[in-house]
């Protein structure tokens, strides 16, 4: 974790009481003879005796017949800056394993300060004393010792931080937005008082910082404030309407991965057959499709032509979420198919899948054991990505068969524009699509051994 400068900071800021004490007893520990000191002092005697001269007098021979067997041409300058360089390294060595010898032979813990800490931490006494003082370190130490554990600490880390430069970014452009608040809500009749007044209450004449402070503030705590229309809670409105759409997004994607994969590995199993060119032609026609148009028709045979489903969606009735997950899925379901399909293709082609099919595996162990697991990785990546084009752009299909969902939610408020709804809409949505991207970083470990191994020796 030393080797690491933001691990080392975070281990002294959240370890500050233990190492304050701890600095000041190895301090008080070094004495007059110090390893520094020692150090300073064998450096002065070898240079007084003219062993740095003569080790920069080799190097500078050994580095003229290296020259002359290249035929090099070098000026004296570069060739004594060479010469300084080799033989500060070579004398800083010789130096610190003098003081080495000479500390040892008087007695002196020339231990650093990391040095004697983790021995100390090896004491059960120690930790006794120093575990409440110590804790979040503590707590840090025990995350890093698991490498699982640490790449997932890592990318919930990097997600906080993506959080909060989207949530700048989708402010800046709300605060820069040509459109007025006061004025859209109020009317072309609004006096200036009025508008005034409104801007005060919801603190639209703060500044820029004061009101990107307050807005940040509201997200970690969870209180978005209230809606500039209807006087509603941002909070409460985004925890009824946002479950709905995740809940579509996630039959959508279960619908996508029970079809496309099984439809991908049969298209790869027998390429340019029969199958082949209908799966794809299939997919291509699904990825060509626009959702709104794919709602529309399916609208108007399944809901008006033959009334088997509902036109709009309804929470009490079950049927009424089938076209939208279709709609909602089809362009991952193409999307998928697609990716196994090619993936699949490049990797049966491989070495190795030749050598387990002439050890005498049969097709359906090459297939699975083999091909499939090393193929999965960027079907796992394509999937996290569509998810979070499905979560975000499902406003579409949520209008289209009247769903009041987070996406409808957000498009309702961008012209106003209501800034804490579209806010609080568009955050807690990409907090849903870090969550998910960690989850996806961590299948890539699950499926490949490469990867696991990689992060144990991260």
């Amino acid at each position: 974790m030393l080797h690491r400068p933001l691990y080392a900071w975070a281990l002294i800021i959240l370890g500050l009481p233990v190492h304050l004490v701890t600095f000041f007893i190895h301090w008080s520990r070094r004495g007059k003879h110090s390893s520094s000191s020692l150090m300073e002092q064998i450096r002065t005697e070898l240079i007084a005796s003219g062993d740095r001269d003569e080790l920069k007098r080799k190097y500078i021979t050994q580095l003229e017949r290296k020259h002359a067997f290249f035929n090099q041409k070098v000026s004296a300058a570069q060739l004594e800056a060479e010469a300084e360089q080799w033989t500060e390294e070579s004398f800083k060595s010789a130096v610190l394993l003098q003081a080495e010898e000479r500390g040892r032979a008087l007695g002196l813990d020339q231990r650093s300060y990391h040095q004697r800490f983790q021995s100390w931490l090896q004491q059960p006494l120690f930790l006794g004393i120093s575990l409440l003082p110590g804790l979040l370190m503590y707590i840090l130490i025990l995350l890093y010792s698991n490498p699982y554990v640490k790449y997932t600490f890592e990318r919930l880390i990097m997600s906080f931080f993506v959080i909060i430069g989207v949530t700048i970014a989708v402010f800046s452009i709300l605060y820069l937005s040509p459109f007025d608040p006061a004025a859209n809500i109020l009317g072309e009749g609004a006096t200036k008082e009025q508008i005034a007044n409104f801007n005060h209450i919801y603190g639209l004449d703060q500044s820029y910082f004061a009101q990107l402070w307050n807005n940040l503030k509201g997200i970690a705590l969870f209180d978005l404030g209230t809606s500039y229309t209807g006087n509603e809670d941002v909070a409460s409105s985004i925890a009824r309407k946002f479950p709905i759409t995740l809940t579509l997004t996630l039959i959508s994607l279960l619908m996508a991965i029970i079809i496309a994969i099984p439809v991908g590995i049969i298209s790869a199993t027998k390429p340019n057959s029969f199958f082949d060119y209908t799966f794809m032609f299939v997919a291509l026609i699904g990825l060509s499709i626009p959702n709104f148009w794919q709602g529309l028709i399916f609208i108007m045979n399944f809901s008006i032509k033959l009334g088997w489903l509902p036109a709009t969606f309804n929470p009490e009735n079950a049927a009424s979420i089938i076209m939208p997950t279709i709609v909602l899925g089809t362009g991952l379901t193409a999307a998928v198919a697609r990716m196994t399909r090619s993936s699949t293709l490049e990797v049966i082609h491989e070495d190795y899948i030749t050598t387990a099919k002439a050890k005498g595996l049969s097709s359906r162990a090459v297939l699975w054991k083999h091909a499939v697991g090393n193929a999965i990785i960027p079907i796992i990546t394509v999937i996290g990505l569509q998810f979070g084009g499905m979560l975000g752009g499902a406003a579409v299909t949520e209008k289209v068969f009247n769903i009041s969902g987070i996406g409808s939610y957000i498009v309702d408020k961008q012209f106003i524009p209501d800034i804490p709804g579209i806010l609080g809409g568009v955050v807690y949505t990409a907090i849903t699509i870090s969550i998910v991207n960690v989850i996806i970083d961590i299948l890539y470990a699950f499926f490949d051994p490469r990867i696991r191994s990689r992060m144990k020796q991260y």
